[in-house]
């Protein structure tokens, strides 16, 4: 396993599992493999429903004695719907308590727009909150830090414009910055920028989303793509290293210099996808696969299931 440094004195692991649209019974056997497998960055949020599960699992292997707290790196979200400086403590204290933690290795802004929830459960029947104030919220994301709440903050689905007034702002820098990063949707300004900034990137839907883009029935605009772990020069890479596409797409991402949270409840590929540091691809291979960038026509997730979200002055795309 890799890891990236951090600025509070912590290290994050280069992989980690992603439990969006991950719940129940199916949920909990899967933590368990990756668990076995020697996952120990584990990814989630808010409103993905889980914290929970992940915590009743967790503290099953820290109180068998598996694994120790200080092994796990658990990264967790503020949700778009508690975006108001005045809600920060309420928030992380309920992930803190359904996590059974004392503290969060890694607290995001999850999105930068703000959502009245209305006692709704559903992010299309909530309303915009168009004051959301980046700052304000910023400033109790730090105090997180200060009360030992939270090791390190980041933010999620910022763009560069969002991202840099909270650098020229903040007392605690953001550590990281999760957005959508794969082979169709590359974002070399972002990832650059983070560079420059000492800002780990965590590539999320980093293999393409199929069965979400199924379920909710969206894809990239650009229809001429095939699918991503189909594409011709992904599977010719992967097969001169003998490994999946998912393999050679992971690490591709992560020879960039970024984190992955790949999800899968399959047993055989939560393995898989765990197998990416015992090979890398050389110039040939990583210039072949940054041409087939799409720029934005290949971004997946917009939050278009927000009612008018490009109506809030923080839309981010």
């Amino acid at each position: 396993m890799e890891f990236y440094k951090l600025q509070s004195g912590g290290r994050m692991p280069a992989l980690g599992y992603g439990t969006f649209l991950a719940t129940g019974l199916e949920l909990e056997k899967s933590l368990n493999i990756a668990l076995e497998t020697g996952y120990r960055f584990f990814d989630t949020a808010i409103g993905y429903n889980n914290e929970q599960i992940i915590g009743k699992v967790l503290n099953e292997w820290i109180s068998a004695g598996k694994v120790t707290r200080e092994e796990l790196f658990i990264l967790t979200k503020l949700p778009s719907f508690g975006n108001r400086p005045e809600e920060v403590d309420t928030y992380i204290k309920q992930s803190l308590q359904d996590l059974r933690l004392d503290y969060i290795d890694m607290y995001l802004i999850h999105l930068p727009i703000g959502l009245f929830k209305n006692g709704k459960s559903l992010y299309s029947d909530m309303e915009l909150d168009k004051s959301t104030d980046h700052l304000k919220i910023w400033k109790k994301m730090e105090d997180q830090v200060v009360n030992g709440r939270a090791k390190s903050i980041g933010l999620s689905n910022f763009n560069i414009k969002q991202v840099q007034r909270i650098l020229d702002n903040c007392k605690i820098r953001p550590e990281s910055l999760q957005n959508e990063n794969h082979l169709y949707f590359q974002s070399p300004e972002v990832v650059q920028f983070c560079k420059l900034n000492n800002i780990i990137l965590i590539a999320y839907s980093s293999l393409g989303m199929k069965s979400f883009r199924e379920l909710i029935g969206i894809s990239w605009n650009n229809k001429q793509l095939p699918e991503m772990l189909e594409n011709d020069v992904l599977v010719k890479v992967a097969n001169k290293h003998g490994k999946t596409p998912a393999q050679a797409l992971l690490r591709f991402i992560n020879q960039k210099g970024m984190s992955v949270i790949p999800k899968s409840t399959n047993p055989d590929r939560i393995v898989e996808n765990f197998q990416i540091f015992d090979f890398k691809l050389d110039t040939e291979d990583m210039d072949a696969l940054c041409s087939l960038d799409n720029g934005e026509s290949g971004r997946i997730v917009r939050f278009t299931m927000i009612k008018n979200i490009e109506d809030h002055p923080e839309y981010p795309f």
